[in-house]
């Protein structure tokens, strides 16, 4: 419970960490069953706390996805909270760049690469990306 009362866990983490502090695979099965039928325990909630979390951040689609994944919450629980492809994800791009870089355009090749390729680290897919740098579709 400790755990749990600090931020959202998914199920996946919240097995790793009971192991880790000595628990046996049947105790953990039960105990991760028996929040979640009490609605104490879920990947849902879990995901989309994540997600706006991330999102609030400026992070893009393709990082919060990994993120996910890496946390153990599948594909199908992901493709409902992380839409890659709302408009939405272009406009924060577009406020991640001039936040990191100012609203003038870049000014050479050199410039443009170091900016898109920070978009790219924080998790936005090329086409958000182009549309962030101001290149039309």
């Amino acid at each position: 419970m400790d755990l749990l009362a600090r931020r959202e866990h998914s199920r996946s983490e919240l097995v790793r960490k009971l192991k880790q502090r000595g628990f046996s695979a049947p105790e953990v099965g039960a105990a991760l069953d028996r929040l979640a039928d009490e609605g104490l325990q879920s990947d849902a909630r879990f995901a989309e706390a994540l997600t706006l979390a991330r999102q609030q951040h400026g992070y893009g689609p393709r990082r919060i996805v990994w993120e996910l994944r890496e946390k153990g919450v599948g594909d199908e629980m992901i493709a409902a909270h992380v839409d890659s492809s709302d408009s939405v994800w272009a406009e924060s791009a577009r406020e991640q760049r001039e936040k990191r870089f100012g609203t003038q355009p870049a000014a050479d090749v050199r410039e443009r690469k170091r900016q898109t390729d920070f978009l790219v680290r924080r998790g936005f897919t090329g086409d958000q990306v182009r549309r962030a740098m101001g290149e039309s579709d």
